[in-house]
């Protein structure tokens, strides 16, 4: 007799390892695989739950000695751009945008490199080559693609890529998994121009939310998030306004996470993924 494999997700834990936000501290994640013709349902269910994708894996921190990371987002329709952000669209209106299947291309990983030396060089991407870049685009189970905003010069008939954003498809929203800019062009604030188109296509789209990935207070990192109006973040189980961003702090952020049986307990699953068939 023949048996389909079991399609009960699994869950495990990293083993704790220095938090790249926060000195001092160490991090631990729960995450679980990514793969097979549900893919987009689990990670349109886990993203909700304030879980990450990379690559083939949904992960979210769970460390035991704290509880500073949250997923944040943004909701679309009662999101207002600030005037810091109109200049910064008004700046990048020349930008041509191209949103494609996820396939690296040796300009793409030119510009991640330069993006990580001058930015992020002592990171855990830094020496990463273009066979893993093209695995950190192309190994994607879930519908995704890759946004590319390039600089036209008529006169000499040629594009320069200035930023590329790494994009999940979600049922109610999109995900930016990764993304990068010439680090050159420091001033045009490519990374907030980024999310801001994000929001354009998301309010074409009809599509409620943009994710950003974690928000983590104190972290210098990660403040650029908290700039945006309408963001909430998943905290304490559900998703909450982050009207004021001062009001989370390391001080008063809940001392650890809750025991991992409880956490993947209170995880919930579409039905088909939380039961084995055979």
């Amino acid at each position: 007799m023949r048996h389909s494999l079991p399609l009960a997700t699994q869950f495990y834990v990293t083993a704790p390892q220095p938090c790249p936000y926060l000195e001092g501290k160490l991090e631990r994640k729960l995450f679980a695989g990514l793969q097979g013709e549900h893919a987009d349902l689990l990670n349109n269910a886990l993203s909700k739950q304030g879980f990450r994708r990379s690559q083939n894996v949904l992960y979210r921190p769970s460390c035991s000695e704290c509880n500073a990371c949250m997923s944040a987002r943004i909701r679309v329709a009662d999101f207002t751009p600030s005037k810091a952000q109109k200049r910064i669209l008004r700046k990048n209106a020349h930008l041509h945008r191209d949103a494609s299947a996820p396939w690296a291309t040796e300009h793409q990983y030119e510009l991640f490199k330069r993006y990580l030396d001058a930015r992020h060089a002592d990171g855990g991407m830094a020496d990463m080559d273009m066979f893993e870049f093209s695995s950190m685009v192309e190994e994607t189970p879930v519908r995704s693609r890759i946004v590319e905003y390039s600089m036209a010069y008529e006169k000499y008939e040629r594009t320069e890529l200035s930023a590329v954003c790494l994009t999940d498809l979600m049922d109610d929203g999109l995900s930016l998994v990764y993304s990068f800019f010439d680090p050159d062009l420091h001033k045009s604030s490519l990374g907030t121009y980024m999310i801001l188109d994000h929001i354009k296509i998301a309010q074409e789209a009809g599509l409620p939310y943009v994710y950003l990935g974690y928000w983590v207070p104190g972290s210098p990192k990660m403040d650029y998030k908290s700039k945006f109006n309408a963001v909430e973040i998943y905290h304490n189980g559900a998703w909450t306004n982050l009207n004021k961003p001062n009001e989370f702090n390391l001080e008063n952020t809940p001392i650890g996470s809750d025991p991992i049986p409880n956490q993947v307990a209170a995880i919930d699953l579409p039905d088909i993924l939380s039961t084995n068939r055979s």
